[in-house]
């Protein structure tokens, strides 16, 4: 029996971790680098490799912003819509998957000051 428990611990164990494991070879990208997710951001993914399995970590005080995945369109607009993914730990961890995603701050005017990023999985 306690070896039934013993498994079964190591598995809630690492269900639990799983988030934080990396995908052999992904890279984990500090998004903003030394700034963090903060005003003028925009363009801080231009000439970066992304892959599938990448982890953006998005780093910034949640009293001052937030991160929210949206579409094309709101990112273009900087509007937020009613199904957008909305991240406000302050230390947000996205694994990429492939194709092209959209980030933006939904604080009133972060985004029309460049707090949006738009990230592409090669």
């Amino acid at each position: 029996m306690a070896r039934a428990g013993s498994v079964c611990v190591a598995v809630l164990l690492a269900v639990c971790c799983a988030e934080t494991i990396l995908v052999a070879g992904a890279t984990e990208w500090h998004v903003g680098d030394d700034k963090g997710w903060t005003f003028g951001v925009a363009g801080w993914e231009n000439g970066k490799a992304f892959k599938v399995g990448d982890v953006l970590v998005f780093k910034y005080s949640p009293m001052m912003h937030n991160v929210l995945q949206v579409d094309h369109a709101g990112y273009d607009g900087c509007k937020v819509g009613a199904g957008d993914k909305k991240y406000a730990s302050g230390n947000d961890r996205i694994t990429l998957a492939a194709g092209k995603v959209f980030f933006i701050c939904g604080f009133p005017g972060h985004c029309a000051n460049g707090m949006k990023i738009a990230v592409a999985t090669k």
